[in-house]
């Protein structure tokens, strides 16, 4: 109020806060946000291309109201979005068979980075990823943050492509999702390769 040019003091505002009920929020004690879930202090970073992978998932809805659902694949050291998979409904069958995909094409990671989801933890994703020779980094609950290079990516997505696209049909959102997924990894190649990183 001091600063809006009132000439007031402190505690006749305490005051008056107090009768309205009001309260100032209490001060949130910091947290370890990039803890492992071992409880050790140093955080999986990406050293390499293929070294941690991060996947996560988008809503949407088409124009009939129907929901559906993205699968998002990102190498978290080259920031490639390697894989977005739109379907109605995607569970643990689906993420395996997009990963194999990958894998093929690619070969394993070292880490793949993701969120406690039924669809992430299921002993048969879990299971088979160990079986492939990559091992699992999930996330503390409630903890977006720690997943940010996948969580960033998804913000992009939602503000270049989702919040101003209205998708008649599920393939109609197929189609246009991965022509843009096209259009996000050509555009880095070329930032990269102007500013020489």
């Amino acid at each position: 109020m001091r600063d809006a040019g009132w000439s007031v003091d402190r505690k006749r505002v305490e005051r008056i806060w107090r009768c309205e009920g009001l309260r100032v929020p209490r001060r949130q004690p910091k947290r370890g946000r990039l803890w492992l879930a071992d409880g050790s202090g140093i955080r999986l970073r990406p050293e390499w291309p293929g070294h941690v992978w991060a996947y996560d998932f988008v809503e949407d809805r088409t124009r009939d109201g129907r929901k559906f659902r993205m699968l998002c694949v990102v190498d978290e050291f080259t920031r490639e979005a390697l894989a977005i998979r739109v379907a109605r409904r995607l569970t643990s069958a689906d993420v395996i068979d997009t990963l194999a995909d990958l894998f093929i094409a690619r070969g394993a990671p070292t880490h793949i980075r993701s969120d406690q989801g039924s669809e992430f933890v299921a002993a048969v994703l879990t299971g088979w990823i160990e079986g492939i020779g990559a091992k699992t980094a999930f996330i503390e609950k409630a903890s977006p943050w720690e997943n940010g290079y996948v969580e960033s990516f998804n913000g992009k997505l939602r503000d270049e492509l989702l919040n101003g696209a209205v998708f008649a049909t599920l393939r109609e959102a197929q189609v246009l999702i991965e022509e843009w997924r096209w259009h996000y990894i050509h555009e880095a190649e070329s930032q990269v390769m102007a500013h020489g990183w």
